[in-house]
């Protein structure tokens, strides 16, 4: 009875995720995850628009190729096995058949490789930005600093259970959030001072490595007003789970009240301490 009542709850949940992905086109419609979730998080910088398409048409193609094949070893199965083909063929060779199948491949891996270029060129060069942020890494939280205000700078924790609001993401929410503006290039700058960190912002579409000693840097540039989550991505210790950061997207007009609010609340905030020139590289 108890495996019967495990594979009836397995089925239920598989159903329950075609109706999911039936529904929504297989798109999440949270910011945050939820149960039965398919797909990514919805899009909320030009690179996740671009990485979204391109992850939805390898779906497409990996689909046909999946069913393609499928449909090739039933064919072979039931048109030559030996009570239907008892007097098998002896032929060896067949050149149009191998020019096919060798020269096919290869036109899907350059349908794939041309936009994987465009969009990896994309995500990686850095446009011309509107502010700086550096975001350095510890065991365990972040800390974010704004050299274009006045090195405006705090640390960002998670908010253990005690102290989270109710409507707030377990395991997601943080004490500070990093606030930026909508619709402006921001460019990251993410170090970290002890172990290597990561960087991950799925709504945005970055994710990228805090080492000690490097500057790496990428870029994101919000298209929509909200809060984004994201966690630490590299295992960096015994609360590596528990390294989230929240990106706030407001308006250009809330932002600057932000900031001379946020001088005044953090005035009293050592800057961190700064990596010599020396040590850093940057890895582009």
């Amino acid at each position: 009875m108890c495996c019967i009542s495990q594979y009836r709850n397995l089925l239920a949940g598989a159903l329950a995720a075609t109706a999911f992905f039936l529904i929504t086109g297989g798109v999440a419609v949270a910011e945050t995850p939820v149960n039965w979730q398919l797909g990514f998080p919805p899009a909320a910088s030009p690179i996740m628009e671009q990485l979204n398409g391109f992850h939805n048409m390898l779906l497409v193609i990996i689909t046909l190729i999946a069913g393609f094949v499928l449909a090739l070893l039933l064919f072979i199965m039931l048109r030559f096995n030996s009570r239907a083909n008892p007097t098998p063929s002896t032929t060896t060779h067949n050149t149009p058949l191998e020019v096919v199948w060798t020269v096919i491949p290869v036109l899907i891996l350059v349908a794939i490789a041309i936009p994987s270029f465009r969009l990896l060129y994309a995500a990686d060069v850095v446009p011309e930005a509107d502010m700086t942020l550096k975001l350095t890494g510890n065991q365990w939280f972040w800390n974010i600093e704004y050299p274009d205000q006045d090195q405006l700078t705090y640390d960002i924790t998670m908010l253990e259970d005690a102290d989270r609001p109710a409507d707030a993401p377990r395991l997601l929410a943080v004490d500070n959030d990093i606030v930026v503006p909508v619709d402006t290039t921001i460019r990251m700058q993410v170090t970290s001072v002890d172990v290597i960190h990561a960087f991950a912002l799925p709504a945005m579409g970055v994710k990228i490595d805090a080492i000690p000693g490097h500057l790496n840097e990428t870029w994101f540039k919000a298209t929509r007003e909200g809060v984004f989550y994201g966690q630490c991505s590299e295992l960096c210790g015994a609360r590596h789970a528990f390294m989230p950061t929240a990106v706030k997207v407001v308006s250009k007009e809330e932002f600057s009240k932000w900031i001379e609010e946020a001088k005044v609340k953090y005035a009293s905030r050592p800057a961190p301490p700064a990596i010599g020139l020396a040590s850093v590289s940057m890895d582009r």
